[in-house]
């Protein structure tokens, strides 16, 4: 028996997720998932769906994977190797994230190309470091770039990289090949899952396994989950979840509000946020989670009829929808349920036709030297801060509050507004303060993503979802600057090229972006909350 809860608080929107839950069942929705049948998403969405649905018998087909990371653990820890890095985006790094946090046991996390947060990561005993590198293609840019740097570092230490590296990847990957050829253990995950439902893969397991999570029980908990899941019953929650947030979306609710509410579970939101939006937002429709501080936050608390208040936990008031149980059955209830809404909301939620969009420019930026690609000056400069917006009104105060205003100013009726900050997630950990504060100034539902990390998540739907968003980036300056072995480029170079490819692709469909470019980090993050929060505690915009 699963232990999986579902509770649809609202009443109407239960009676609409019952009835289009019938007509599931009837359709033999769930088993046909179960089954891996390609055809539920129409033809277009066919052939993708076909080498995509292998996420479904995880529970059974990673079960080998259990012994072989305990085995290799083992191994790591008799020869003093217990600290577990992890280079990987995306999904490569989002579920072992929230499984060790869960668990409560360490995990070095690199999904960044912020010089300061991988130094710090290096400043670590390498002697005691087992570096993971996670990558299903084999050629994500910024796991390469953290592969080639702790190389280095290890040799410089005078330590064997074979005994200190472990590669997850897809078969036959150049990552594959290039680890095999240096030494390294390899193990293969199934190429048949996308990157956002490899949460019981390899890719989730490995690095978890090896910081010393229970695996096995994330597996137990996810077969007990498949059982209640699989069913074409109209009481099947995966069916009925996926049901509401399509009902909801079609009443112009395209916004799902996720707030915690004692799930127990450290960071599932920021897991869900990559499934949600990566799988549904495309086509110029979908639907964006936005992940806030708890169900007493802006976005929550005071949500507008574009917004489903979803809590992961209890029933707070003002939730429409809740949902409980243990990790392992969680994301697969997430993952029915999301490929069900995909069904009735009429996209493939299997592909991400924009993600590549951005890290084309990224890439055309640093083969033109990224270094120096940007020749304008800022538009403007107040104290630690370097406004870049070319398209504010004349009128605008020539100040970073003002621009932010002009920008929030810029957003269409029950628009978002998606704060971008490409910093140390560590050192600049004050940055997410903004969220709250920005959602109270301007009224909207607000997001808050680290680049490039956000990237591998929200910002498929930022450039295929609802065009009814407007952009705030923060960067900012490089005390000291890693350079990347055998590449003609540093992470800082790197990191800018990534922010401005993305602000670039963003503009193309029309999208206003303001770049604040902080010059001195913690100065300049003060200056920007100081002036927001001031403004919000006066009760004026």
């Amino acid at each position: 028996m699963s232990s999986i809860q579902l509770n649809i608080v609202d009443p109407d929107l239960a009676g609409s997720a019952s009835q289009a839950a019938v007509a599931l069942a009837n359709e033999k929705v769930a088993s046909g998932i179960a089954a891996k049948d390609a055809t539920l998403w129409g033809p277009d969405a066919e052939a993708e769906a076909a080498i995509r649905l292998n996420w479904v018998d995880l529970h059974r087909t990673s079960r080998p994977l259990v012994p072989q990371i305990a085995e290799l653990r083992a191994k790591l820890n008799a020869n003093g190797v217990n600290r577990v890095v992890l280079a990987g985006m995306g999904g490569s790094s989002l579920a072992p994230e929230v499984i060790c946090q869960t668990a409560g046991v360490p995990l070095v996390v690199l999904d960044t190309t912020d010089a300061g947060q991988v130094e710090d990561a290096l400043a670590g005993d390498l002697a005691a470091t087992v570096l993971v590198v996670s990558s299903k293609s084999g050629s994500t840019v910024e796991t390469d770039s953290h592969y080639r740097i702790f190389n280095e570092h290890f040799v410089a230490a005078g330590l064997d990289p074979a005994e200190h590296i472990v590669v997850v990847t897809d078969p036959g990957s150049p990552l594959h090949g290039r680890a095999e050829d240096s030494g390294l253990t390899v193990i293969n995950a199934d190429p048949k899952v996308g990157g956002r439902y490899s949460a019981l893969t390899a890719f989730g397991l490995v690095p978890s396994g090896l910081a010393g999570a229970n695996i096995g029980q994330l597996l137990d908990d996810a077969a007990d989950a498949s059982a209640v899941l699989s069913q074409d019953s109209a009481d099947n929650p995966g069916l009925l979840l996926g049901a509401a947030l399509s009902a909801r979306h079609a009443a112009g609710a395209e916004k799902v509000v996720l707030a915690d509410t004692g799930s127990g579970i450290d960071g599932f939101g920021d897991w869900a946020e990559q499934l949600i939006a990566e799988s549904t937002g495309k086509h110029g429709t979908g639907l964006l989670p936005i992940v806030v501080e708890g169900p007493n936050a802006p976005g929550f608390v005071d949500a507008g009829p574009d917004a489903t208040t979803t809590a992961l936990g209890t029933d707070p008031e003002g939730a429409r929808i809740t949902t409980a149980g243990p990790l392992g059955g969680l994301f697969l209830l997430w993952e029915y349920a999301t490929v069900v809404a995909g069904r009735l909301i009429g996209i493939n939620p299997f592909d991400q036709p924009d993600v590549e969009a951005a890290k084309t420019a990224a890439r055309a930026l640093l083969d033109a030297a990224a270094d120096s690609a940007e020749e304008n000056p800022p538009t403007f400069t107040d104290g630690t801060i370097e406004v870049y917006a070319d398209w504010l009104p004349a009128d605008t105060e020539r100040s970073a509050l003002g621009a932010v205003r002009a920008l929030l100013a810029a957003a269409p009726e029950l628009g978002y507004l998606s704060i971008q900050a490409y910093l140390d997630r560590l050192a600049d950990a004050s940055a997410a303060v903004l969220r709250p504060e920005l959602a109270r100034l301007g009224g909207l539902q607000t997001t808050f993503g680290w680049g490039p990390r956000f990237l591998h998540s929200t910002g498929q739907y930022h450039k295929g979802g609802h065009q009814n968003g407007v952009y705030l980036q923060l960067t900012g300056t490089v005390p000291a600057d890693v350079a990347v072995p055998d590449r003609p480029y540093t992470l800082a170079v790197l990191q800018h090229a990534q922010a401005l490819g993305d602000a670039g692709v963003l503009r193309e469909r029309g999208r206003p972006v303001l770049r604040l470019h902080l010059t001195d980090r913690v100065a300049g993050l003060a200056q920007l909350a100081g002036a927001i929060t001031e403004v919000t505690r006066r009760g004026k915009a």
